[in-house]
Protein backbone atom coordinates (compact mmCIF):
# COMPACT_ATOMS: atom_id res chain seq x y z
CA UNK A 1 0.00 0.00 0.00
CA UNK A 2 1.35 3.44 -0.93
CA UNK A 3 2.34 5.81 1.84
CA UNK A 4 -0.03 8.62 2.76
CA UNK A 5 0.79 11.83 1.00
CA UNK A 6 -0.10 15.36 2.04
CA UNK A 7 -1.33 18.15 -0.18
CA UNK A 8 -3.48 21.29 0.04
CA UNK A 9 -6.48 22.60 -1.82
CA UNK A 10 -8.58 25.67 -1.11
CA UNK A 11 -6.49 26.34 1.97
CA UNK A 12 -7.29 22.97 3.58
CA UNK A 13 -4.72 20.23 4.20
CA UNK A 14 -5.63 17.01 2.44
CA UNK A 15 -4.39 13.54 3.25
CA UNK A 16 -3.81 11.71 0.01
CA UNK A 17 -5.71 8.49 -0.37
CA UNK A 18 -3.61 5.37 -0.10
CA UNK A 19 -4.56 4.68 -3.67
CA UNK A 20 -2.64 7.40 -5.49
CA UNK A 21 -3.92 7.60 -9.01
CA UNK A 22 -1.81 7.83 -12.12
CA UNK A 23 -2.75 9.72 -15.26
CA UNK A 24 -3.55 7.89 -18.44
CA UNK A 25 -0.43 7.10 -20.45
CA UNK A 26 -1.91 8.53 -23.60
CA UNK A 27 -0.51 11.83 -24.86
CA UNK A 28 -2.81 14.80 -24.29
CA UNK A 29 -3.67 17.26 -26.98
CA UNK A 30 -2.74 20.89 -26.60
CA UNK A 31 -4.21 23.90 -28.37
CA UNK A 32 -4.67 23.81 -32.11
CA UNK A 33 -1.77 26.23 -32.56
CA UNK A 34 0.79 23.77 -31.23
CA UNK A 35 -0.43 20.35 -32.30
CA UNK A 36 -0.10 17.23 -30.16
CA UNK A 37 1.69 17.80 -26.89
CA UNK A 38 4.74 15.77 -25.87
CA UNK A 39 4.03 12.99 -23.38
CA UNK A 40 5.50 14.93 -20.45
CA UNK A 41 2.81 17.60 -20.95
CA UNK A 42 0.11 15.19 -19.73
CA UNK A 43 -1.43 15.60 -16.30
CA UNK A 44 -0.72 13.21 -13.47
CA UNK A 45 -2.32 13.01 -10.05
CA UNK A 46 -0.19 14.02 -7.11
CA UNK A 47 -2.65 13.08 -4.39
CA UNK A 48 -6.30 12.16 -3.86
CA UNK A 49 -8.61 12.55 -0.90
CA UNK A 50 -12.16 11.79 0.21
CA UNK A 51 -14.59 8.90 0.08
CA UNK A 52 -14.94 7.10 -3.23
CA UNK A 53 -18.10 7.99 -5.14
CA UNK A 54 -20.03 5.30 -7.04
CA UNK A 55 -23.44 5.31 -8.80
CA UNK A 56 -25.04 3.69 -5.76
CA UNK A 57 -23.77 6.45 -3.48
CA UNK A 58 -24.24 9.44 -5.78
CA UNK A 59 -27.15 11.67 -4.69
CA UNK A 60 -28.99 8.69 -3.29
CA UNK A 61 -28.32 6.49 -6.31
CA UNK A 62 -28.20 6.89 -10.09
CA UNK A 63 -28.42 4.43 -12.96
CA UNK A 64 -25.27 2.59 -13.97
CA UNK A 65 -24.51 2.96 -17.68
CA UNK A 66 -21.98 1.73 -20.20
CA UNK A 67 -19.84 4.80 -20.76
CA UNK A 68 -18.83 3.52 -24.18
CA UNK A 69 -22.44 3.83 -25.33
CA UNK A 70 -23.21 7.02 -23.41
CA UNK A 71 -23.47 10.64 -24.47
CA UNK A 72 -21.15 12.88 -22.48
CA UNK A 73 -21.83 16.59 -22.22
CA UNK A 74 -19.07 19.13 -21.64
CA UNK A 75 -19.88 22.64 -20.39
CA UNK A 76 -16.98 25.05 -20.94
CA UNK A 77 -17.24 28.26 -18.94
CA UNK A 78 -15.11 30.75 -20.86
CA UNK A 79 -14.26 31.72 -24.42
CA UNK A 80 -11.62 29.60 -26.06
CA UNK A 81 -9.73 32.76 -27.01
CA UNK A 82 -7.94 32.11 -23.71
CA UNK A 83 -5.19 29.50 -24.35
CA UNK A 84 -6.02 27.70 -21.10
CA UNK A 85 -9.63 27.16 -22.23
CA UNK A 86 -8.55 26.23 -25.75
CA UNK A 87 -6.24 23.51 -24.45
CA UNK A 88 -8.79 22.35 -21.87
CA UNK A 89 -11.59 21.93 -24.41
CA UNK A 90 -9.31 20.30 -26.96
CA UNK A 91 -8.14 17.79 -24.38
CA UNK A 92 -11.75 16.80 -23.59
CA UNK A 93 -12.63 16.55 -27.29
CA UNK A 94 -9.54 14.50 -28.13
CA UNK A 95 -10.05 12.06 -25.26
CA UNK A 96 -13.70 11.50 -26.17
CA UNK A 97 -12.69 10.85 -29.76
CA UNK A 98 -9.90 8.47 -28.73
CA UNK A 99 -12.38 6.48 -26.65
CA UNK A 100 -15.07 6.52 -29.33
CA UNK A 101 -17.52 8.29 -26.99
CA UNK A 102 -20.16 10.70 -28.25
CA UNK A 103 -19.52 14.21 -26.91
CA UNK A 104 -21.71 17.30 -27.04
CA UNK A 105 -20.29 20.58 -25.80
CA UNK A 106 -21.17 24.16 -25.06
CA UNK A 107 -19.30 27.36 -24.26
CA UNK A 108 -20.76 29.96 -21.89
CA UNK A 109 -18.42 32.75 -22.98
CA UNK A 110 -17.78 33.88 -19.40
CA UNK A 111 -21.48 34.30 -18.54
CA UNK A 112 -22.72 32.46 -15.43
CA UNK A 113 -26.37 32.52 -16.51
CA UNK A 114 -25.35 31.14 -19.89
CA UNK A 115 -23.47 28.29 -18.25
CA UNK A 116 -26.58 27.45 -16.22
CA UNK A 117 -28.58 27.43 -19.46
CA UNK A 118 -25.88 25.40 -21.23
CA UNK A 119 -25.89 22.67 -18.58
CA UNK A 120 -29.68 22.45 -18.74
CA UNK A 121 -29.47 22.32 -22.55
CA UNK A 122 -26.94 19.48 -22.49
CA UNK A 123 -29.32 17.49 -20.30
CA UNK A 124 -32.25 18.19 -22.61
CA UNK A 125 -30.11 17.06 -25.57
CA UNK A 126 -29.73 13.66 -23.94
CA UNK A 127 -26.41 13.84 -22.10
CA UNK A 128 -26.12 10.87 -19.74
CA UNK A 129 -23.30 12.38 -17.69
CA UNK A 130 -21.60 15.78 -17.62
CA UNK A 131 -18.11 17.19 -17.30
CA UNK A 132 -18.23 20.85 -16.32
CA UNK A 133 -15.60 23.54 -15.91
CA UNK A 134 -17.43 25.95 -13.58
CA UNK A 135 -17.18 29.68 -14.22
CA UNK A 136 -17.73 30.48 -10.55
CA UNK A 137 -17.24 28.47 -7.39
CA UNK A 138 -20.90 29.02 -6.54
CA UNK A 139 -24.07 30.10 -8.32
CA UNK A 140 -24.71 27.10 -10.58
CA UNK A 141 -27.46 25.78 -8.30
CA UNK A 142 -30.34 25.94 -10.83
CA UNK A 143 -28.40 23.76 -13.27
CA UNK A 144 -27.11 21.41 -10.56
CA UNK A 145 -30.66 20.95 -9.28
CA UNK A 146 -31.92 20.00 -12.75
CA UNK A 147 -29.08 17.53 -13.21
CA UNK A 148 -29.87 15.91 -9.88
CA UNK A 149 -33.59 15.69 -10.68
CA UNK A 150 -32.82 14.07 -14.03
CA UNK A 151 -30.27 11.65 -12.55
CA UNK A 152 -27.38 13.06 -14.60
CA UNK A 153 -24.10 12.90 -12.63
CA UNK A 154 -21.55 15.71 -12.95
CA UNK A 155 -17.75 15.51 -12.89
CA UNK A 156 -16.05 18.86 -12.20
CA UNK A 157 -12.64 20.08 -13.36
CA UNK A 158 -10.45 23.13 -12.71
CA UNK A 159 -12.54 25.40 -10.45
CA UNK A 160 -13.99 23.89 -7.29
CA UNK A 161 -17.66 24.16 -6.30
CA UNK A 162 -16.86 25.40 -2.82
CA UNK A 163 -20.41 25.38 -1.43
CA UNK A 164 -21.38 21.96 -2.79
CA UNK A 165 -20.75 18.40 -1.62
CA UNK A 166 -18.90 15.66 -3.48
CA UNK A 167 -21.00 12.59 -4.33
CA UNK A 168 -24.14 14.62 -3.62
CA UNK A 169 -23.96 17.56 -6.02
CA UNK A 170 -21.05 16.35 -8.17
CA UNK A 171 -19.06 13.12 -8.51
CA UNK A 172 -15.65 14.59 -7.70
CA UNK A 173 -13.19 17.26 -8.70
CA UNK A 174 -9.86 17.25 -10.54
CA UNK A 175 -7.71 20.37 -10.38
CA UNK A 176 -4.60 22.12 -9.16
CA UNK A 177 -3.63 23.08 -5.63
CA UNK A 178 -4.17 26.81 -6.09
CA UNK A 179 -2.91 27.74 -2.62
CA UNK A 180 0.33 25.91 -3.34
CA UNK A 181 0.56 27.66 -6.72
CA UNK A 182 0.43 31.00 -4.90
CA UNK A 183 3.17 29.91 -2.50
CA UNK A 184 5.36 28.75 -5.35
CA UNK A 185 4.77 32.09 -7.09
CA UNK A 186 5.94 33.86 -3.92
CA UNK A 187 9.10 31.74 -3.84
CA UNK A 188 9.75 32.57 -7.49
CA UNK A 189 9.19 36.27 -6.78
CA UNK A 190 11.60 36.11 -3.85
CA UNK A 191 14.24 34.56 -6.07
CA UNK A 192 13.67 36.97 -8.96
CA UNK A 193 13.81 40.11 -6.82
CA UNK A 194 16.37 39.06 -4.26
CA UNK A 195 13.74 39.50 -1.58
CA UNK A 196 13.25 43.26 -1.97
CA UNK A 197 10.63 44.88 -4.20
CA UNK A 198 7.66 47.19 -4.56
CA UNK A 199 5.12 44.71 -5.90
CA UNK A 200 1.56 44.79 -7.20
CA UNK A 201 -0.83 41.92 -7.75
CA UNK A 202 -3.16 41.46 -10.72
CA UNK A 203 -6.03 39.52 -9.17
CA UNK A 204 -8.22 37.09 -11.10
CA UNK A 205 -12.01 37.17 -11.20
CA UNK A 206 -14.04 37.65 -8.02
CA UNK A 207 -16.11 34.77 -6.64
CA UNK A 208 -13.67 32.11 -7.87
CA UNK A 209 -11.68 29.88 -5.52
CA UNK A 210 -8.70 30.12 -7.88
CA UNK A 211 -8.39 33.85 -7.22
CA UNK A 212 -8.80 33.56 -3.46
CA UNK A 213 -6.39 30.65 -3.13
CA UNK A 214 -3.68 31.97 -5.43
CA UNK A 215 -3.70 35.22 -3.50
CA UNK A 216 -3.83 33.80 0.02
CA UNK A 217 -1.01 31.36 -0.70
CA UNK A 218 1.12 34.13 -2.21
CA UNK A 219 0.56 36.63 0.59
CA UNK A 220 1.20 34.01 3.29
CA UNK A 221 4.45 32.91 1.71
CA UNK A 222 5.68 36.44 0.99
CA UNK A 223 5.17 37.32 4.64
CA UNK A 224 7.02 34.17 5.67
CA UNK A 225 10.04 34.23 3.38
CA UNK A 226 10.30 37.69 1.82
CA UNK A 227 9.18 40.47 4.19
CA UNK A 228 11.25 42.89 2.10
CA UNK A 229 8.74 42.54 -0.74
CA UNK A 230 6.06 45.18 -0.17
CA UNK A 231 2.71 44.52 -1.84
CA UNK A 232 1.66 48.10 -2.57
CA UNK A 233 -1.53 47.34 -4.51
CA UNK A 234 -3.89 44.51 -5.47
CA UNK A 235 -6.36 45.04 -8.28
CA UNK A 236 -8.58 42.69 -10.27
CA UNK A 237 -8.08 42.28 -14.01
CA UNK A 238 -10.49 39.33 -14.33
CA UNK A 239 -7.97 36.89 -15.88
CA UNK A 240 -8.18 39.05 -19.05
CA UNK A 241 -5.24 40.27 -21.16
CA UNK A 242 -6.73 43.63 -22.16
CA UNK A 243 -7.73 44.36 -18.58
CA UNK A 244 -4.29 43.29 -17.42
CA UNK A 245 -2.76 45.90 -19.70
CA UNK A 246 -5.15 48.65 -18.58
CA UNK A 247 -4.80 47.90 -14.87
CA UNK A 248 -1.01 47.69 -15.11
CA UNK A 249 -0.85 51.05 -16.89
CA UNK A 250 -2.92 52.58 -14.09
CA UNK A 251 -0.77 50.97 -11.40
CA UNK A 252 2.41 52.25 -13.05
CA UNK A 253 1.06 55.78 -12.89
CA UNK A 254 0.08 55.54 -9.23
CA UNK A 255 3.19 53.54 -8.25
CA UNK A 256 6.03 54.71 -10.52
CA UNK A 257 8.61 52.87 -8.43
CA UNK A 258 6.94 49.43 -8.70
CA UNK A 259 9.37 46.79 -9.90
CA UNK A 260 7.48 43.52 -9.46
CA UNK A 261 4.12 42.14 -10.63
CA UNK A 262 2.37 38.96 -9.57
CA UNK A 263 -0.32 37.98 -12.08
CA UNK A 264 -2.88 35.30 -11.26
CA UNK A 265 -2.75 34.08 -14.86
CA UNK A 266 -0.65 34.40 -18.00
CA UNK A 267 -3.17 36.44 -19.96
CA UNK A 268 -3.01 39.24 -17.39
CA UNK A 269 0.78 38.91 -17.29
CA UNK A 270 1.02 39.34 -21.05
CA UNK A 271 -1.22 42.38 -20.76
CA UNK A 272 1.18 43.70 -18.15
CA UNK A 273 4.09 43.16 -20.55
CA UNK A 274 2.27 45.26 -23.16
CA UNK A 275 1.77 48.05 -20.62
CA UNK A 276 5.43 47.94 -19.61
CA UNK A 277 6.53 48.18 -23.24
CA UNK A 278 4.21 51.14 -23.78
CA UNK A 279 5.71 52.82 -20.71
CA UNK A 280 9.22 52.47 -22.14
CA UNK A 281 10.36 49.75 -19.76
CA UNK A 282 12.99 47.20 -20.76
CA UNK A 283 12.97 43.41 -20.19
CA UNK A 284 13.78 42.74 -16.55
CA UNK A 285 13.02 46.24 -15.26
CA UNK A 286 9.87 44.85 -13.64
CA UNK A 287 9.92 41.23 -12.50
CA UNK A 288 6.72 39.40 -13.48
CA UNK A 289 5.70 36.10 -11.92
CA UNK A 290 2.61 34.43 -13.33
CA UNK A 291 0.60 31.21 -13.28
CA UNK A 292 -0.57 29.01 -16.18
CA UNK A 293 2.10 27.86 -18.63
CA UNK A 294 0.93 29.23 -21.98
CA UNK A 295 3.34 29.44 -24.88
CA UNK A 296 3.09 33.23 -24.81
CA UNK A 297 4.20 33.42 -21.19
CA UNK A 298 6.99 30.86 -21.56
CA UNK A 299 8.20 32.77 -24.63
CA UNK A 300 8.13 35.84 -22.40
CA UNK A 301 10.52 34.01 -20.11
CA UNK A 302 12.82 33.31 -23.04
CA UNK A 303 12.68 36.97 -24.06
CA UNK A 304 13.30 38.27 -20.54
CA UNK A 305 9.96 40.02 -19.94
CA UNK A 306 8.70 37.40 -17.49
CA UNK A 307 10.74 36.08 -14.56
CA UNK A 308 8.84 32.89 -13.72
CA UNK A 309 5.77 30.82 -14.62
CA UNK A 310 4.07 28.35 -12.29
CA UNK A 311 2.22 25.79 -14.39
CA UNK A 312 -1.51 25.16 -14.13
CA UNK A 313 -2.06 22.26 -16.52
CA UNK A 314 -5.42 22.42 -18.40
CA UNK A 315 -5.21 19.04 -20.15
CA UNK A 316 -7.99 17.40 -18.12
CA UNK A 317 -9.36 15.04 -20.80
CA UNK A 318 -7.70 11.74 -19.80
CA UNK A 319 -8.22 12.24 -16.06
CA UNK A 320 -11.84 13.40 -16.46
CA UNK A 321 -12.79 10.38 -18.57
CA UNK A 322 -10.82 8.03 -16.34
CA UNK A 323 -12.87 9.38 -13.43
CA UNK A 324 -16.09 8.60 -15.31
CA UNK A 325 -14.78 5.10 -16.03
CA UNK A 326 -13.95 4.56 -12.37
CA UNK A 327 -17.34 5.93 -11.34
CA UNK A 328 -19.39 3.63 -13.52
CA UNK A 329 -17.27 0.47 -13.19
CA UNK A 330 -17.53 0.60 -9.39
CA UNK A 331 -13.93 1.48 -8.55
CA UNK A 332 -15.16 4.86 -7.36
CA UNK A 333 -13.91 8.44 -7.65
CA UNK A 334 -12.32 10.38 -4.73
CA UNK A 335 -13.79 13.75 -3.82
CA UNK A 336 -10.62 15.59 -4.84
CA UNK A 337 -7.71 14.78 -7.09
CA UNK A 338 -4.78 17.19 -7.02
CA UNK A 339 -2.66 17.23 -10.16
CA UNK A 340 1.08 17.86 -10.36
CA UNK A 341 2.07 21.23 -11.85
CA UNK A 342 5.64 22.01 -12.84
CA UNK A 343 7.47 25.35 -13.10
CA UNK A 344 9.00 27.26 -15.99
CA UNK A 345 12.14 29.25 -15.19
CA UNK A 346 14.65 31.33 -17.17
CA UNK A 347 16.92 28.29 -17.10
CA UNK A 348 14.46 25.75 -18.58
CA UNK A 349 12.11 27.96 -20.61
CA UNK A 350 13.68 27.39 -24.03
CA UNK A 351 13.82 23.61 -23.60
CA UNK A 352 10.30 23.44 -22.14
CA UNK A 353 8.62 25.78 -24.64
CA UNK A 354 7.24 22.84 -26.64
CA UNK A 355 5.41 21.59 -23.54
CA UNK A 356 3.57 24.87 -23.00
CA UNK A 357 0.03 25.22 -24.37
Amino acid sequence: MAALKFSRVAGVTLVGAALLLTACAKEDATSSSSGAAPSDAAQSVQSASGDLCTPDAYAGGVEKIDLQNATVGFAQSEKEANPFRTAETQSIVDEAEARGIKLIKTNAGGDLNQEISDIQSLISQGADVLIISPLKSEGLDPALDVAKEEGVPIMTIDRLLTTKTACEDYIGWVGSDFVEQGKRAADAMNKATGGTAKAVTLLGAAGVNVTDDRNSGYVEQIEAVAPGIEIVAEQSADFDRAKGQTVTAQLLQSNPDLNAIYAHNDEMALGAVAALKAAGKQPGDVKIITIDGTQGAVQGLVDGWIAGVIESNPRFGPLAFKALDDFYNGDGVPATQIIEDKEYTPENAQAELANAY
